[in-house]
């Protein structure tokens, strides 16, 4: 799917204030209410736009961890990756998982009451006998840049129609 500069300007304040009214947005891309909320509309139906959500900062209201964890499974079938896979996403602790390649499997963001609690997370998940042949625990000390919600700046140059 290719993004002109109305797209890509949409997908920008959408990203920063989901909350915007449709006249705002209108008026910040430069286009009337009917053709800027069209767009909208085409964006949500090719599932550019997964939702509208608030970003809650969970540390400040509850006090815990984020824990990043890297595992590794012991096989690489799909029945085995389809089985972790499935018991992450059915995971309330797990906040994000990514699967990725190069030496490690998947890469999971785990927001934690404290280390005892992750513990017993982790614990839970070996007993479940998912496959795991290691995992590497890191605690998150500070966030440097936290998600970005915008327009990658890449795709202002390279995806844009003409």
């Amino acid at each position: 799917m290719k993004f002109d500069r109305y797209d890509l300007a949409i997908l920008g304040i959408l990203a920063r204030d989901g909350r915007i009214t449709k006249s705002r947005l209108a008026e910040e891309v430069n286009l009337s209410i009917s053709p800027a909320w069209e767009r909208v509309k085409r964006l949500e139906e090719a599932g550019v736009i997964r939702g509208y959500r608030a970003d809650v900062n969970w540390l400040r209201a509850f006090s815990g961890s984020r824990i990043v964890v890297e595992v590794t499974l012991a096989r690489h079938t799909v029945a085995d990756m389809a089985r972790f896979e499935a018991c992450i996403a059915a995971s309330p602790d797990v906040i994000q998982c990514m699967a990725t390649g190069g030496g490690i499997d998947y890469v999971m963001v785990v927001f934690s009451r404290d280390i005892d609690h992750y513990q017993r997370f982790i614990d839970r998940l070996l007993m479940e006998e998912l496959g795991i042949e290691r995992y590497f625990t890191y605690v998150v000390t500070k966030e440097v840049k936290p998600p970005t919600s915008g327009v990658p700046a890449w795709a202002i140059d390279t995806n844009v129609a003409a």
